[in-house]
C-alpha cells in the first residue's frame, strides 16, 4: 500500500476567474485548498503519467503534460483511457462504433486503432486531468 501525499494547501483566490466579461476582482485569498483532493478521488489506484506525443491534443491534452489516471474507474466509451495493446501503452479515446470498441486519437493524423488486430488489449486506466504548462505550449501564431 502507498503512503498517502502529504498535505500541502495552496492559496484559492476566490472560486472562480471569468473567462468571459471581466469581472471586479476579489481582494482576498480564500481558504487553501490541497490539489490531492482536488485531482485525486481514489488515492491507492491513481498514478501519474508523463504523456509522450500529439495524438490527443484536440482533446487539450499535449506532449510533456502531466496525467492523472484512476485505475479503479470503469471505462465507458467516450472516455480518454490508457490502454495496453500486446505490452504497449497507448492514450486514446475509447469509441464504440458499429457494434465494436477502438481507440481513436484526437488528431487528423492519427487513424483508429481496431482493437481485434491485437492478441491481449487491456483497459488500463481512465485519464480524469491533464495538467500542462501553458507558456510551453506550441499554439499556431
Amino acid at each position: 500500500m502507498r503512503a498517502s501525499p502529504p498535505r500541502l494547501f495552496i492559496p484559492l483566490a476566490g472560486e472562480y476567474v471569468s473567462a468571459g466579461f471581466p469581472s471586479p476582482a476579489d481582494d482576498y485569498l480564500d481558504v487553501g485548498i490541497d490539489l490531492n483532493e482536488q485531482l485525486i478521488q481514489h488515492p491507492t489506484s491513481t498514478f501519474l503519467l508523463r504523456v509522450n506525443g500529439d495524438s490527443m491534443t484536440g482533446a487539450g491534452i499535449h506532449n510533456n503534460d502531466l496525467l492523472v489516471v484512476d485505475r479503479s474507474l470503469n471505462p465507458h466509451p467516450g472516455q480518454i483511457v490508457v490502454a495496453v495493446l500486446d505490452g504497449t501503452f497507448t492514450l486514446k479515446r475509447l469509441v464504440f462504433k458499429d457494434g465494436a470498441l477502438s481507440l481513436e486519437a484526437e488528431h487528423p493524423d492519427y487513424p483508429p486503432i481496431n482493437l481485434q488486430r491485437y492478441n491481449e488489449v487491456q483497459v488500463w486506466g481512465v485519464a480524469v486531468y491533464s495538467i500542462h504548462n501553458l507558456n510551453k505550449l506550441k499554439l499556431p501564431i
